[in-house]
């Protein structure tokens, strides 16, 4: 396995009332020579806003703000939970959860200048998990009963009425083939959708994309860490070997379930065509600041920036914490690479 320095807890939480409770799961962006920060804040209230800070370099804290950054201000929006981010063209783009206290929407918001944000409501599709199995039954190859399985699950702690939870939702940081590639997660696998504008995600389009869901599946799983499931984790790199794919796997074999974080490498004209998925974790929870806090057992990555050949993973620490990872780049690319040349499994 190519070596992974962990490099520590960047950020912790405060006495601020709205990220008493944690800081986590941050989307990042570089700028120059620095790296904006957007995290979960989450309050002794269980309501998470989206909190802000500046690095100076890959680790050093130069700016952070006293205040959320993004506040909740609509029914829909209980909570804003993990935030990922990207620019395509001049525009920035930040994905988020919208939790309503009882389910889960993908919801974005759009800035020029990473200071003033305009938010556009949900995108995600608006049904029961009813009404999606319906059209999960129509796939042309049939989905996996850990789809049904998840299904029963929501609605036993969300009840008969819970709409689908679909999360983990980032767009590719450029368009492929002309339109934006929206990589989400409807349990136990990682998803994709193309579109040419947001308009397009409509209801009629989402019930076409998931009456064929087992045709847009980007990521399964496939080995011993990632049992239960995988999930989205930092937007794609784009390499001159493919699109680096950094996840979260999960696994409930043991006491409980760990969080590790995965690659993947993928096809750049079709990032559906997997390269390279690593047989290993690419790091796991071993520290105290992971192994201990609101969630135990945790390495959540959700952003990433690279810095002398570097690479640099965001992650959020057993819920509570942020910290961060490096490795060296081109390393992982040839393990990657060689793991695909090989077909490991």
């Amino acid at each position: 396995m190519v070596k992974v320095k962990k490099e520590g807890v960047i950020l912790k939480p405060t006495k601020l009332a709205f990220e008493a409770k944690g800081v986590f799961n941050p989307a990042c962006i570089r700028v120059g020579n620095n790296v904006h920060m957007f995290y979960r804040a989450w309050d002794k209230d269980e309501r998470s806003t989206i909190g802000y800070c500046k690095l100076e370099g890959p680790l050093k804290v130069v700016e952070r703000m006293k205040k959320p950054f993004l506040k909740t201000d609509e029914t829909y929006e209980y909570s804003l939970e993990d935030p990922r981010i990207v620019k395509i063209g001049k525009t920035y783009y930040l994905t988020y959860v919208a939790y309503d206290g009882k389910s889960v929407r993908i919801a974005y918001a759009t800035s020029k200048d990473l200071k003033k944000w305009k938010k556009h409501g949900p995108i995600s599709a608006e049904m029961t998990y009813d009404e999606a199995e319906t059209l999960f039954r129509s796939c042309k190859f049939k989905l996996k009963e850990r789809y049904f399985l998840f299904k029963s699950y929501f609605k036993d702690i969300s009840g008969k009425d819970a709409m689908l939870w679909d999360k983990d939702a980032f767009l590719f940081p450029k368009k492929i083939d002309g339109k934006f590639a929206l990589i989400h997660r409807i349990l136990p696998d990682i998803q994709i959708i193309y579109f040419k504008n947001f308009k397009e995600l409509t209801l009629e389009h989402w019930k076409k994309y998931l009456k064929n869901l087992c045709g847009h599946i980007v990521l399964e799983s496939k080995h011993w860490y990632e049992t239960r499931n995988v999930g989205g984790g930092c937007p794609p790199i784009e390499t001159d070997r493919g699109w680096l794919l950094i996840y979260h796997a999960v696994d409930d074999m043991d006491k409980g379930k760990t969080y590790r974080a995965g690659a993947a490498l993928l096809d750049k004209k079709d990032p559906q065509k997997v390269i390279g998925h690593h047989h290993a974790p690419l790091f796991s929870p071993d520290q105290i600041y992971e192994t201990k806090g609101n969630i135990p057992n945790v390495v959540f990555p959700t952003g990433t920036a690279v810095f002398d050949g570097r690479l640099y993973i965001y992650y959020g620490a057993a819920d509570e914490r942020i910290a961060a990872v490096s490795i060296d780049l081109d390393e992982l690319l040839d393990e990657l690479t060689e793991v695909g040349s090989k077909k490991i499994r």
